[in-house]
């Protein structure tokens, strides 16, 4: 069996809706679908961006986290 592992980010305007977003995911999973993956589950990985140093202390970025909505499929 394989698994496909797919990021998913809604783009909305400032006037969109949770349909709006709901849309677009159906549109995802459809798409993925159509080329006989089978749609898994939805989740959110956690990670850390690795911040940096900048020159000389100029410019410098602390670390942050950040959450990405993924879609997983199987064939």
């Amino acid at each position: 069996m394989s698994y496909k592992v797919v990021p998913f980010s809604a783009s909305i305007s400032s006037k969109g809706s949770a349909g709006d977003v709901a849309q677009q995911v159906q549109s995802c999973i459809q798409k993925e679908t159509s080329s006989g993956w089978e749609f898994v589950s939805c989740g959110n990985i956690d990670t850390t961006i690795e911040g940096s140093n900048g020159c000389f202390g100029i410019g410098a970025k602390p670390s942050s986290s950040t959450s990405i909505l993924v879609l997983v499929f199987k064939q």
